[in-house]
């Protein structure tokens, strides 16, 4: 009980796997039941059990579509880049740190 007297229900979000959530995306896509019985088998609410199979949807057709294939050479032409002016970089901040150190303005260490 809490104060007055009157009992408070509190609700725990849950966080389901990524396999229990493409289940019953799965079976609501099949459609071998109506969602109000999927969502008391499974626990969940009908409204999540929508929202699972838009994103189940959605995935299918980004997987079809060729879309993730793009977005994975994207990610590693980015990378490659990155990878590319972290070299720029250290070089030169070894060139400005020798230079600086010739000059005799001292106290740059190289790492």
């Amino acid at each position: 009980m809490t104060k007055g007297g009157s009992w408070i229900i509190s609700r725990i979000r849950k966080n389901h796997p990524a396999n229990f959530k493409a289940k019953v995306a799965l079976a609501a896509l099949r459609e071998d039941a109506p969602i109000s019985e999927l969502a008391l088998k499974y626990g969940v609410h009908a409204t999540v059990i929508h929202r699972w199979k838009r994103e189940a949807l959605a995935s299918m057709e980004a997987g079809f579509s060729g879309k993730l294939e793009k977005s994975h050479t994207d990610q590693e032409a980015q990378i490659h880049e990155l990878h590319a002016k972290i070299g720029q970089l250290s070089v030169e901040r070894d060139f400005l740190v020798d230079a600086s150190n010739r000059l005799g303005l001292g106290g740059v260490k190289k790492w």
